[in-house]
């Protein structure tokens, strides 16, 4: 089996979370997904043999669209997702305005704003489509996440190295996944060249 095609029994597997992608899905937004620790503690929860673990952090919805990119927007739509399943905390981003935030160019969509992630393990996410197909896209390919590998992205591989090391330090991610390993070295970050860019893996109906 190929790591979409374990990702999305994963995901399939845990009614919570397809429970929640519906509701998101509910929403009809445009170009929009649910990603980072949503999948990525799905998948290492199920590499290290467990089942998977209460949905304790954010629930990241990100979608894109140019025309009602304003933070406002984004809370209204906090709010409907919060009476929808106010037992989750969720957190809504119109990828069109976070490059300005993030000190990046403009971002194309939301898949390619994920390209500007952290870690290449974070930057995964999964939607619900219509006819109750997953689809999966991971601009940064699925090795890593798969690998039990933390990897710096991109720029925090170089000048915003400083970011990741915090990062590292307060989601003590590898106390929670003891399989987990750094791609690497104390003091010596990945090059971001070095980093495998691959392109977006998609199941289900086109984007």
């Amino acid at each position: 089996m190929d790591n979409i095609s374990r990702l999305e029994a994963i995901i399939s597997d845990d009614p919570t979370r397809f429970r929640l992608l519906a509701i998101v899905r509910s929403l009809g937004l445009p170009d929009c997904w649910v990603g980072a620790g949503f999948v990525r503690n799905a998948v290492w929860d199920y590499l290290h043999g467990r089942d998977a673990s209460p949905i304790l952090t954010d629930v990241d919805v990100i979608w894109f669209d140019a025309q009602r990119c304003t933070p406002e927007q984004d809370e209204v739509l906090e709010a409907v997702l919060g009476d929808l399943e106010p037992n989750v905390s969720w957190s809504v981003k119109n990828q069109a305005r976070m490059h300005a935030q993030n000190g990046d160019k403009p971002y194309l969509s939301a898949t390619d704003a994920m390209r500007y992630w952290p870690e290449t393990a974070m930057a995964v996410a999964v939607a619900l489509r219509e006819r109750g197909s997953l689809e999966i896209a991971a601009p940064l390919g699925l090795d890593d996440l798969f690998d039990l590998v933390i990897r710096p992205a991109g720029k925090f591989a170089t000048e915003k190295t400083a970011v990741f090391q915090s990062r590292l330090t307060s989601k003590n991610w590898m106390k929670t996944w003891p399989k987990l390993r750094l791609a690497t070295v104390a003091g010596h970050p990945i090059r971001s060249e070095k980093i495998t860019w691959a392109h977006a893996h998609i199941l289900g109906e086109n984007h």
